[in-house]
This record gives C-alpha cells, structure tokens and sequence, in this order.
C-alpha cells in the first residue's frame, strides 16, 4: 500500500503554515536542550495561554470548569496540563504523551582532573549513543549547579557565538591503525569520553598571590586550577558544588534547515521534542471539547522512564486526582474510571527509511520522511518483546478519525523483525487499561548528535494531535 508524499497534498496556504510551524519548533529547539529549558519554555506559554498552574488553584480553591487549563509540573523535568471537557473525568480523557528527555553525556559528581596539560570533566553517557559520534564535535554545557545554600546556578555555555564550546578529542588517523581494528562499540569507551575544557595553566604573582601573565605557574594541577578559577569567578561555584549539580554536555549548536528544497529540519534531540512540541501545541489551540483533553510530558524515557520524574512514576496519576478534586469529582473509583476510559497516543518517534541501510528496513511497514503521521500498533524487540499492541477497534477508530480530518498517515514497524527495536511509554499507560497507540515523527539518524525529520511529517502530527484530542472517545 503506497503512501501519499504529503508536499503533493499542499495548497500554497498549507505550505506556508508548514514552514511557519517548522520555523516555531525549530526557535522552541534552540532554547529547549535539556528537559529544564523544555518544561521552561512549555510553563511560559501555557501561562500565555490562560493556564493555571496546579498547586496555586489548589491553594485557592479553585473550582474548575469545562474551558478552564490548569497545569502540573514535577521537579522542574515533568508535566502533565489539562483542558476540562463538558463531560465527566471519570467518563475518560485524551492524552497525549511524550517525554523531553534525550540522549547526551553527564558530567560526574566529582569530575574534574589534569592530564597531558589539559582540564578535563568526567562523562557518563545517558541513553543509547554511538560514543565514537561525540568525538571532536563543538560541546556545550547546559544545566543547574544547586549549591548548600539551595541558591540555583543556571550555566548555559557554548551557544552564543561569543561563548566556547567544548570537546572530546579523537586520535589522528595517522596513528590509528589498532583502534581501527576495533568493534564500532569499541571504538570510542565509555570512560574515554573526557570532556576537554581548558589549556591555559593559572599563574600566580609570587608578591600579589593574584593570576598574572609571565610568573611561575602554581603547580602540577595549574590548568585544572585556572578552571576552577573560571567557574568560581564566572558562577561563584566550588569544586565540591558539582556534587550537586545537574550539567549536560549536548551538541553545540542552532537547529538548521537541510535541503536545497529546505524541507527538513537537522537538530540534535528531535527524539522526542519532535513529538513534544506539537503534542504541546495541540492543546493550547485545543478549546473547550467534550473529554478533558491532556498532555503530558515527561522524563526519563531514554532510560527506562524510571525515577521520580520518569512515567513509571505516580506524579500523573497524583496530579489527576487534584484535578478531579478540584472539579468536584474525585473518588478513587472515580480516578480509576477516568485512567481506564481514557484514549492516549503515545507521541514517540519512529525510525525513518534510511537509504543508506536498507537491508535493515522492511519497504512495506516502515515509516518515510514526508509521508505523514507515523501509526505504529506495536514496538518493542523481536517478538514484540516489551511493548504495547494496541487493539484493532482502537486503530480503527483512528484511522477514520484521522481519514476524515484528512491527516496524513503511515503505518510502520521500528526496522525488520530481528534487527533489533525500540520501546515507549506507551506500556506503562495502559497498565491502567486504558486504549494506547504509538503516533509520531519519522526520524532519520536517530539518537545521533544530529537528527532529521521532515517539516511536512511535524505539520501533519500537529493536525493529528489536534483532531485526536477534539474527537477521540473509544470506550475499553
């Protein structure tokens, strides 16, 4: 069964509404490299927006309406926002889910040393990376340092063009002879990922005690020192305070159009704020609907959704029953009535047909950039192993759904049967029982320090997004 490349479908207006959707998300991809600077962004236009923030109509009582937003967030790396519908909350909602977290190194707690003349901070790895792909890219710092005092430091350093960047080295080709011979996981180890991030010794004015030029350096460790200086000058900050900070190392770097044509978006961490943003987006041009529309955003999907922050956790569920409390609907029968009656899209990317690699794609069930909204009934590994099949009546009533709002679909699997596979939330929402799909962007080079998607494939996710959480209402 073909499907219909979406530039084909496009009237003069739709293409200019796609390039400007394409241009919003690509600002929104600028400033949102962490899920900090994601749940930033999405509280400022929610705000915008009208919506309440959670706690706050809590402690005023607020009495909540159909038509009324209200928001969640949890720990500053979570959110959960809500539109009330005219109906009960118990008669179920639709949900739109996706996480914000993405591939990239950590610095460690105790990170810093010297080596060879040069400042260097430990990394571990978050997610699924190729680690030889980070070697000898332009780096940047984004993150939090929490000192004793519980004041903030917020460091965001290597995007500006005046700022540095950072990087890991690679050894010359010349004297590569042996680590060519390695296993591409091999190649490049964990532990070899030493973020480089200083060269230049402190030195030290034997009479002032102050750094001057031309004087004796201070000692073996005087680049590592010179550093510190920098951090403590720059951001008041002490060695010991890396023991409570949160800092990751990300490409460096603005979101670009690719193609002569410009129909592709190239940025790092599309997997998933690809699917984020628009999810996010459909609510706010959501008005008043029939279920309580919501979207949800989360963390640590990249490594296994766990933690406090993470969608195994309880701060959706939790946030739910302040919502109904607030609409004068809780009851705990009531809280599961309204999780087992939801409808959800669980909005994760797909993996894009990669012409390169062919033979690990199966042509007929896999997704292509610019053919629309991806519809995968199942993820996981080999055998389905770990994921969510959603039911036929489900899947059927988005495909008229979708059909008659005329969005544009694929369907497609996560490459052939035995090459390997991926997993979503989706599994974790339907332990409450409640009907979940995977729906989202076609990704080419995923999990890599630059991904592509097709401007097209992030307009028709937006439309879909919206139809669902207007017209979505399968009962389990």
């Amino acid at each position: 069964m073909e499907r219909l490349n979406a530039w084909n479908t496009y009237d003069l207006e739709m293409q200019k509404a796609c390039n400007e959707l394409a241009a919003d998300y690509m600002s929104f991809m600028d400033r949102s490299k962490t899920e900090r600077e994601c749940i930033d962004f999405f509280v400022n236009e929610a705000e915008k927006n009208g919506y309440t923030e959670l706690s706050r109509a809590i402690a005023e009582k607020k009495r909540l309406r159909p038509g009324d937003g209200v928001y969640s967030v949890w720990m500053n790396k979570s959110m959960a926002l809500f539109r009330i519908g005219e109906q009960p909350l118990e008669e179920g909602m639709n949900i739109l889910g996706a996480h914000i977290d993405s591939p990239r190194l950590d610095i460690k707690q105790n990170p810093l040393f010297e080596e060879g003349g040069f400042a260097m901070l430990d990394t571990h790895y978050y997610g699924g990376i190729k680690k030889y792909q980070y070697v000898t890219l332009p780096l940047a710092i984004h993150g939090v340092v929490v000192k004793k005092n519980g004041e903030t430091v917020i460091l965001n350093i290597g995007e500006d063009e005046d700022d540095p960047v950072f990087f890991i080295s690679d050894l010359l080709v010349h004297l590569s002879q042996e680590q060519l011979k390695k296993p591409a996981a091999e190649v490049i180890e964990g532990e070899a990922l030493d973020l480089i991030v200083g060269n230049k010794p402190l030195i030290i004015d034997a009479n002032t005690k102050a750094g001057r030029e031309g004087k004796e350096p201070s000692g073996k460790n005087a680049v590592r020192d010179a550093v510190m200086a920098i951090l403590k000058q720059n951001y008041d900050m002490d060695e010991a305070d890396f023991e409570s900070a949160e800092l990751e190392v990300v490409p460096a770097g603005r979101a670009r159009e690719a193609g002569f044509d410009r129909s592709m978006v190239l940025c790092y961490a599309q997997d998933d704020r690809v699917c984020a943003y628009p999810s996010f987006r459909a609510l706010m041009e959501t008005g008043l609907t029939a279920r309580t529309a919501c979207t949800l955003l989360v963390d640590k999907e990249e490594i296994g959704s766990v933690g406090a922050t993470g969608m195994r956790s309880r701060f959706f569920e939790n946030a739910l029953a302040e919502v109904m409390e607030l609409c004068g609907q809780y009851s705990e029968l009531g809280l599961r009535r309204a999780l087992a009656s939801s409808c959800m899209l669980s909005a994760d990317v797909c993996s894009a047909f990669d012409p390169g690699y062919p033979s690990c794609f199966e042509a007929k069930n896999t997704a292509y950039l610019g053919r629309g909204l991806v519809i995968t009934k199942f993820t996981g590994s080999k055998g389905k192993l770990g994921c969510n099949d959603a039911n036929a009546e489900y899947t059927a009533h988005l495909r008229g759904l979708f059909e008659e709002a005329g969005v544009l679909t694929q369907t497609a699997e996560i490459g052939r049967v035995d090459a390997g596979g991926g997993g979503t939330i989706a599994y974790i929402l339907a332990l409450y029982g409640m009907n979940v799909i995977d729906s989202g962007v076609p990704v080419l080079s995923m999990h890599s320090p630059w991904e592509a998607t097709s401007k097209a494939d992030i307009y028709e996710a937006l439309r879909g997004y919206k139809t669902f959480l207007e017209k979505a209402g399968l009962r389990g």
